[in-house]
């Protein structure tokens, strides 16, 4: 008991040094159970996976072969840590042939798709601009109507993982959000995804999943990493510092677009087995004998385009992929015109909002619904495009809807929640 009091004492008396070991043990318990929990997670995925690599495979069934494309810059410099510790045991316990491709510069995702040999799966591990890479180097391959059928997998480790928040549930812990993404991919359920073919002065189009913006919210983003120094306040301190120019800040243009277009109905693939000999020998006599009638050309609806001249602070074109209902009976990309009536105190206040979502349209801005737009801008225009989070000089744009182009791997309860839910 005396040893106890004495303890007691010594530490009421070092009150200084006893609050910053509280502090220190708190801080370090806090990480130890933070990293127990993360290896249970692992190991939990892992037994998961091994039910699928357990899994007996026929004789005349090959192997599954799945790409992955891992940029290892994602996340400051973390991806490829990530990856290996999160996602790539997983993807070998479940029994795939799994080749893994490291990007080493920006735009080497383009080519090397270029390359690629027949795969079953194509799996992206990186961030937003790694997807938009990827889906750009497959649809400008010259089989991409074959390769485009491949479904695709993402594993989000960039900063900026927007189509994550269509494909899985909402996750805090970053260890479970890779583990429940690659154990998507391994269940097989798949979505239809829409992809925006953006197309400007050069030859060679450009692909993306999410959209595009153009505006002063945009360039005033791109320079919030300068003011890193004011902490908390250097996002609210780059908006600052963009409203001491000319103000209001203009961005003109012509705008052309044309309306929705109805979505056919989805038809299962039918695998039909060839008929037999005689009846194709019978097929063909009764074409040569009586020769099918020349089909009469059918009379082609010109496109109604509407014009108009915009005025706008920032101008975006998204897909519906964000919040993506299956169950639309229309396809169509969300145009988004912002007046540049805005204050300034209301524009710091909504460039924090758009920093967490850059493709918000806030109230008051004009919405419009197309499947094809063409934007003319004036030859001295400044800023610069951003496309999938990545930085794209500004020029005139021909953007056009490509709905349910490809086909993304993704949770059995967010399919479930897009069929369910009203259109």
């Amino acid at each position: 008991m005396a040893k106890v009091i004495k303890l007691f004492h010594t530490l009421r008396n070092h009150w200084k040094k006893t609050t910053v070991g509280a502090c220190l043990l708190t801080w370090g318990g806090n990480w130890l159970y933070g990293k127990h929990c993360d290896n249970l997670l692992r190991r939990a995925a892992c037994q998961e996976a091994q039910v699928f690599g357990n899994q007996i495979i026929p004789s005349s069934m090959q192997i599954k072969k799945a790409t992955v494309f891992l940029n290892p810059a994602a996340c400051k410099g973390k991806g490829r840590s990530l990856f290996e510790k999160n996602a790539a045991p997983i993807l070998h316990l479940s029994g795939m042939d799994v080749t893994v491709v490291k990007t080493d510069y920006e735009g080497q995702a383009k080519k090397l798709l270029e390359l690629m040999e027949n795969t079953d799966m194509i799996i992206i591990a990186g961030g937003d601009g790694t997807i938009q890479e990827v889906i750009t180097g497959l649809l400008r391959r010259a089989d991409e109507a074959v390769f485009s059928k491949i479904p695709i997998g993402f594993i989000p480790l960039g900063k900026t993982s927007t189509l994550s928040h269509t494909l899985y549930p909402e996750c805090v812990n970053q260890v479970q959000c890779i583990t429940d993404a690659t154990l998507s991919i391994l269940r097989g359920e798949t979505i239809p995804v829409d992809v925006l073919q953006i197309k400007g002065n050069k030859d060679l189009p450009v692909f993306a999943v999410t959209g595009l913006r153009w505006g002063s919210y945009r360039d005033a983003g791109a320079k919030v990493s300068k003011y890193w120094y004011l902490g908390p306040l250097k996002i609210q301190a780059a908006h600052f510092f963009n409203t001491l120019k000319e103000w209001p800040q203009k961005h003109l243009a012509s705008l052309s677009y044309l309306g929705p277009t109805p979505r056919p109905p989805e038809e299962p693939e039918k695998k039909t087995s060839r008929p037999p000999l005689y009846a194709r020998i019978y097929k063909r006599l009764s074409h040569y004998w009586a020769p099918a009638p020349t089909e009469t050309a059918k009379e082609v609806t010109p496109e109604l385009w509407q014009e108009m001249q915009l005025s706008a602070i920032e101008f975006s074109v998204t897909t519906q992929n964000r919040h993506l209902d299956l169950k639309h009976t229309e396809d169509f990309m969300n145009i988004c015109i912002e007046p540049d009536t805005v204050s300034k105190g209301d524009y710091i206040k909504r460039g924090s909002q758009k920093m967490e979502e850059p493709h918000m349209c806030p109230e008051g801005s004009q919405f419009l619904q197309a499947s094809r737009c063409i934007l003319q801008l004036p030859e001295d225009s400044e800023g610069s495009l951003s496309i999938d989070s990545e930085e794209y000089e500004a020029m005139p744009l021909e953007v056009k809807l490509l709905p349910r182009k490809l086909k993304f791997f993704c949770d059995a309860s967010k399919k479930d929640q897009m069929l369910h839910s009203t259109s």
